[in-house]
């Protein structure tokens, strides 16, 4: 009879062999699904971050890059300290992204109106034609990505990562 581990136990008092309980056996393959499930999930996080920095670099621009210009396209004109809230960066941090693309002429500092001592930044309109190039090729990658799943499959995926990404 062949023997395995996993499957049976010796209890200290008699040295015995007995099957594991049903309920080990379910905590077990419970937690191994929990670990492949996060293995495949890391996975694909990976192929896709590469996949997206792939997808960025005929631009030049890092994913933090990409980040600061969707906000200020979406959000508009704001302060520094906007941004740095948005991104939930420290300001330092937001300053070196913003050096970053206004070197690039992609976005353009002003000073404040309502404040002298506060700078605006803003998408200048390159930065918005590198933006709609962008979403245009991310766009096509996705589809290529996500479209090996059907409809109802891409939903499906869609309304599980929302539940994950939203706080508990």
């Amino acid at each position: 009879m062949l023997r395995l581990p996993q499957y049976e136990a010796i209890t200290e008092t008699a040295g015995t062999l007995f099957p594991v309980t049903q309920d080990r056996d379910d905590a077990s393959a419970e937690q191994a699904g929990d670990d492949a499930l996060a293995e495949v999930f890391w996975a694909v996080a990976r192929q896709l971050r590469e996949r997206s920095q792939e997808t960025l670099a005929p631009w030049d621009i890092t994913p933090a890059h990409l980040r600061a210009l969707r906000t200020l396209r979406r959000h508009g004109t704001m302060r520094l300290s906007e941004l740095s809230d948005h991104l939930h960066i420290a300001p330092r941090s937001t300053t070196e992204v913003v050096d970053a693309l206004e070197a690039r002429d992609l976005v353009r500092r002003r000073a404040d109106p309502g404040d002298r001592r506060a700078t605006l930044v803003e998408v200048t309109e390159h930065g918005a034609e590198i933006l709609a190039a962008i979403r245009d090729t991310r766009g096509a990658e996705a589809g290529r990505v996500f479209g090996r799943l059907a409809p109802a499959d891409r939903a499906e995926l869609a309304r599980i990562l929302t539940l994950l990404r939203d706080p508990l």
